[in-house]
Formats: structure tokens, sequence, C-alpha cells
């Protein structure tokens, strides 16, 4: 099992989305902010995955922003990003490293695929 980071400022996906990863038998912590994101960082032992939208509070730098203060503090933390707009290559070159992209809108098995595929989670 998994410890996967959700962070999504919509609260009916977030909603949704924490219900897919709890289906699939991860542990999931939600924020709805990278502010709450990065206070859970502080608070959680041991966090594996970051899930974060792309779009962040109308900011598309605070997901990037985000997952690289939480790459710095946990060098080993995978990074799933996801977006309903879809993402340049050229914003695609500024996701942190160990990281991938899940176009929205997904169901519960393209999540699970982007878990295999990417990070080689078993759901």
């Amino acid at each position: 099992m998994e410890v996967v980071l959700l962070v999504e400022v919509d609260d009916q996906v977030r909603v949704v989305v924490e219900s897919y990863l709890e289906e699939l038998g991860h542990k999931v912590l939600s924020a709805g902010t990278p502010r709450e994101a990065l206070a859970l960082l502080n608070m959680a032992p041991q966090i594996d995955l970051l899930f974060t939208d792309v779009d962040l509070t109308g900011d598309r730098d605070a997901a990037l922003k985000l997952a690289r203060e939480a790459v710095e503090r946990s060098p080993n933390l995978k990074v799933l990003y996801t977006s309903g707009r879809g993402v340049t290559d050229g914003m695609k070159v500024r996701f942190v490293k160990e990281s991938a992209f899940l176009q929205k809108p997904y169901a519960v098995d393209g999540l699970r695929t982007a878990l295999r595929e990417h990070f080689k989670i078993e759901a």
C-alpha cells in the first residue's frame, strides 16, 4: 500500500479521486491547496506519491513549485500530475524527475494503469 498525497482544489473532484485511490488500496492524504499539502508533508512520516492537479489556484506554477519543494524534502517521492486542460511539452520539461502526467477526465482503471506503467505501483 502506497501513501498518496492528493492535491486538488475542486472539492468534488478531490472526493472522487480519493475514492479511486482508496479503491486501489492506497492510503490517501488530501489537500485542497499547496499550503495544506506542504503542511501534510511536514506531518506525514512517509508519502510515496504526490498526485497533484497542475492547475492549482489558477496558477500552473503553484503545482510545479509544490512538486519541487516536496521532492527536495523527500528525494524518493514520485509525482503524478493531472489536468483537464492538458500540458505542453514546454511545461512537461519543468516537471520533476520521477513524474508522469495523467489527462483528465480519467476513470479508476486509467489511474490504475498510470500508476502501474509509470511508477510500477500495483493496485
